[in-house]
């Protein structure tokens, strides 16, 4: 019985306290914010906007965009191999789509771009009603949501061309189904929010006027490009989805050329030492401004502290890419493709037919020296880099890249340098080239123990400059485009260019290669140019061979190009395919051609 009472007693007091107060069950959770909250809160509104730059990733992953063209080899592969032979289908785009790839390649699919699109609609329709009573600090969110918008749309545009145009965030109840706008429309709806951005944005802020108009300009440059312009595929009944169906291409190339002298105009941003002493300057330069912290040149980065991002596969540049003479990976490989490109000092073209050129490709014997440049993004065989690892310092007490080997003619016998896939240090993340990677990688930084904090640069003045001096070329004005190219060539000891017609657009896409390499321009530029075969033909390396006869070496070895991995182009990887996923979610939307 008095066990009874102590029940009776306990449902008592639960009844007492649950009549004191009304609210019992309306409390608010502990480990979120509310709607109301977030918007009433400024810094809460400075929060959801700083989501804004987790959406793009970066390039310095694990993985690089270079490895998806003919600038770099990705070494464990994962499927790039298979995207490098056109095998994408509407289930898998090989490498993107197998989710080993970390925050660096979210830009490449549709999923999370739609995502942050969403983000930025919630925004747009909650802010004029928001807790934010400064002016200044509500145009500049408002001016890096415009932005952030544009951007996720042009990544959208430039790998799927024309896609749906979401303005307003969905509800539960709203209808889902969208047809894709044409290619025109969001080109127009893109440049719309850019105009907006930069209308809003002041040039002392973290995201600035001049960032919207230089992706304004990167945007209307690949707007203006053959892809959509004069490229047709045939059996396609919607070409508006992939291109321009009405209009003048010439209009087109007038108004990036505008866009990108609006940028130029501003007077904001500078080339890094444009004015070297020597080529040995310049390779110096180089190596500064893409190991710096930030520059004039600057004009949209992102920042790393060591202690982000800590994921095995994410922001580690020096031990994802560097040799594995050095205990890093060895991922990312220069291909001989990319560094036959690279012109000789004098400005003549690099050629393995040239016997001078072929027995001392990199100027280290009879002291021909190659673009200034090279140096300062490639590391090859016999190239001084920094002291070994202390277990293998008594191997190679200097630090010279062994990416070659020493055969003994008598006795057959073979010795595999460091950084080799058969020398004795982590053989497996040997490159197949004979090439790592040196651009905007520390040298004084030991990659196998400590992260690097070299920004990721998203928009430069020397990419600007560029897109300027193919806008010129297209509109007939060589004056001016020999002027910005020159400037280019200038900064990096190399003779002028003087060249006019096929030949000027010919150097500059040379230019264009070798100043932007590794820097995400590539891959797209090869597409808009309609190029496919070239940016995809087969992968080269170089066989580099000393021999080792009576004790002794032979100084300079003997270098041999070859095909190391077969490419293949099909036309319809001009464009990805929308995944099977979507379209069964969405009966409004049309394919790409050929998927």
């Amino acid at each position: 019985m008095k066990k009874m009472k102590n029940i009776f007693g306990l449902l008592l007091a639960i009844l007492m306290i649950t009549s004191c107060s009304e609210d019992f069950l309306d409390k608010k959770p502990l480990d979120e914010f509310s709607d109301v909250d977030v918007w009433n809160d400024p810094n809460l509104i400075e929060t959801f906007v700083n989501n804004y730059y987790r959406a793009i990733g970066y390039s310095f992953d694990i993985d690089l965009l270079a490895c998806y063209v003919d600038e770099a080899h990705f070494t464990p592969d994962w499927g790039v191999r298979d995207f490098n032979k056109s095998i994408l289908t509407a289930d898998q785009i090989p490498g993107w789509s197998t989710n080993w790839f970390g925050s660096g390649s979210i830009n490449k699919l549709w999923n999370p771009m739609y995502k942050a699109i969403r983000a930025t609609n919630i925004f747009l329709s909650k802010i004029d009603e928001s807790g934010v009573e400064d002016q200044d600090k509500k145009d500049q969110f408002t001016g890096e949501t415009y932005f952030w918008r544009a951007m996720y749309y042009h990544y959208l545009t430039s790998l799927y061309g024309g896609v749906p145009i979401i303005t307003e965030p969905y509800g539960l109840s709203d209808e889902f189904e969208i047809a894709r706008n044409s290619y025109a429309d969001c080109i127009e709806f893109i440049v719309s929010d850019l105009d907006k951005a930069a209308n809003l944005l002041g040039n002392d802020a973290r995201l600035t006027k001049g960032a919207a108009l230089a992706l304004k300009a990167r945007v209307l440059l690949y707007a203006a490009s053959d892809l959509h312009n004069t490229y047709s595929y045939s059996g396609y009944s919607n070409p508006e989805l992939i291109g321009y169906t009405s209009g003048g291409q010439d209009s087109r190339w007038q108004a990036a050329k505008s866009a990108a002298k609006a940028v130029i105009d501003l007077g904001t941003y500078s080339l890094f030492s444009p004015n070297p002493a020597s080529q040995e300057e310049a390779t110096q330069n180089y190596i500064s401004y893409f190991t710096s912290s930030g520059d004039d040149e600057d004009i949209f980065v992102r920042h790393f502290i060591p202690n982000i991002d800590e994921g095995w596969d994410n922001y580690h540049p020096g031990l994802h890419s560097g040799p594995n003479g050095y205990h890093n990976w060895g991922n990312n490989c220069p291909l001989g493709n990319l560094v036959d490109d690279y012109q000789m000092a004098d400005g003549t073209d690099f050629s393995w037919d040239n016997p001078a050129h072929a027995a001392d490709p990199y100027g280290i014997f009879d002291g021909m020296k190659r673009d200034p440049r090279f140096y300062a993004d490639v590391l090859y065989d016999g190239a001084q880099w920094r002291g070994r690892p202390t277990d293998v310092a008594s191997i190679d007490p200097v630090g010279i890249i062994q990416t070659g080997r020493w055969e003994t003619s008598a006795s057959g016998d073979v010795r595999y340098g460091l950084d080799t896939r058969n020398g004795p240090i982590e053989d497996w993340n040997g490159g197949y080239s004979g090439y790592y990677v040196r651009k905007m990688i520390v040298k004084e930084i030991d990659a196998q123990f400590t992260k690097q904090e070299v920004p990721w640069r998203y928009m430069r003045l020397g990419e600007v400059y560029l897109n300027y001096v193919e806008a010129c070329i297209e509109t007939g004005d060589e004056g001016e485009a020999l002027k910005y190219l020159n400037m280019i060539r200038k900064r990096a000891a190399m003779p002028e260019i003087s060249a006019s017609g096929d030949a000027l657009m010919e150097a500059y896409r040379n230019e264009r290669r070798i100043e932007l390499s590794y820097e995400e321009h590539r891959y797209f530029d090869i597409k808009r140019w309609v190029m496919g075969e070239v940016g995809y033909a087969d992968a080269t390396k170089v066989d580099i061979v000393y021999k080792w006869e009576n004790g002794a070496t032979a100084t300079q070895p003997v270098y041999t190009p070859s095909v190391f991995e077969d490419r293949v182009w099909d036309n319809k990887a001009y464009f990805f395919p929308i995944f099977r996923s979507e379209m069964n979610k969405n009966s409004l939307l049309i394919n790409n051609p050929g998927y």
